[in-house]
């Protein structure tokens, strides 16, 4: 299986890597709760983004290997439906 969108979520991963230590300083210089609280909050947002975009990935390329119309319609709908979880 190819991962056409592997480096997007790669370059993803390390911003978020980044936001994550940016985090740990703020604990450091003794921010406030709600502020860190914000932070992760982001962190959590970011993460679920780069899951969407494998998911993405993978519900395109099960729909590839399918001449099935029936199939593919169901790959979309599964897609549609876990990109609403996210």
């Amino acid at each position: 299986m190819t991962h056409h969108k592997l480096p997007e979520v790669k370059k993803r991963l390390a911003r978020i890597e980044g936001h994550v230590k940016g985090i740990s300083k703020m604990i450091d210089d003794g921010k406030g709760y709600p502020e860190i609280v914000q932070q992760i909050t982001a962190v959590r947002a970011a993460l679920d983004s780069a899951m969407g975009i494998i998911i993405e990935d993978l519900a395109e390329h099960v729909s590839q290997c399918t001449t099935n119309t029936k199939s593919k319609k169901a790959v979309t709908e599964l897609k549609d439906t876990v990109s609403k979880i996210l």
